[in-house]
């Protein structure tokens, strides 16, 4: 073969292709050099293909922006994060919460979030898999948190999300409930609500609900 220069002269592509001394240019315009620059690309990622090699997947705003806010975490002892799915998915993964204090002292807490890729334009959608007696949390794991809702916006971010989840924990807040029977006792009878706290974490009826364990 021989060889193949490229020059660009009055927005013309020219091609000067030299095999022992033949002929001479070959003139492309910008659409056919769009085009030939196209072909280029997907003959080498058939070729990368053929050669074992997976074609690299473009990041979306929101996965570069999760990757920084995930690199920059900066969570207490009581709160971690996890990816089941692996680091090739950082847009499903689990927190986990083990409050140091108040009502739901010793108790664990795991919960999914799921990033979307309009983040941070969109809150993350988070649901807590353990059930739980709880003003904030409904019976099937809708959370009640502001930040996740009217009051998100795009300069906050995964470590705000974390905190918020740790703070349901130790001020729990009967004034915006999910569980309005939880919320009620709350309100009304502290202690009581303490200790069908305490009951539905060492796994137990609270009225007619069952708890699963969960310290």
């Amino acid at each position: 073969m021989g060889k193949t220069d490229y020059f660009l002269c009055g927005g013309l592509l020219l091609v000067d292709i030299r095999r022992s001394c033949e002929k001479p240019l070959l003139v492309f315009s910008p659409g056919e050099m769009i085009n030939l620059f196209k072909a280029k690309e997907k003959q080498r990622a058939i070729v990368e293909n053929a050669n074992g090699k997976a074609p690299v997947k473009k990041q979306s705003a929101g996965e570069l922006r999760l990757h920084k806010d995930i690199s920059e975490l900066t969570l207490p002892k009581t709160c971690s994060i996890s990816f089941p799915n692996g680091k090739d998915d950082l847009m499903n993964f689990e927190v986990t919460i083990q409050p140091d204090e108040g009502f739901y002292l010793g108790g664990k807490f795991a919960f999914t979030c799921q990033v979307s890729p309009m983040y941070p334009h969109e809150a993350p959608k988070v649901k807590c898999k353990t059930k739980v007696y709880h003003p904030n949390i409904d019976l099937e794991g809708n959370v009640c948190l502001n930040i996740l809702r009217e009051d998100w916006k795009p300069v906050l971010n995964i470590n705000t999300v974390i905190y918020g989840l740790f703070h349901l924990f130790t001020h729990p807040n009967y004034e915006d409930p999910l569980n309005h029977d939880a919320a009620a006792v709350l309100r009304d009878n502290p202690k009581l609500f303490e200790s069908d706290v305490r009951i539905a974490m060492a796994g137990g009826y609270v009225g007619q609900t069952f708890f699963p364990r969960c310290m």
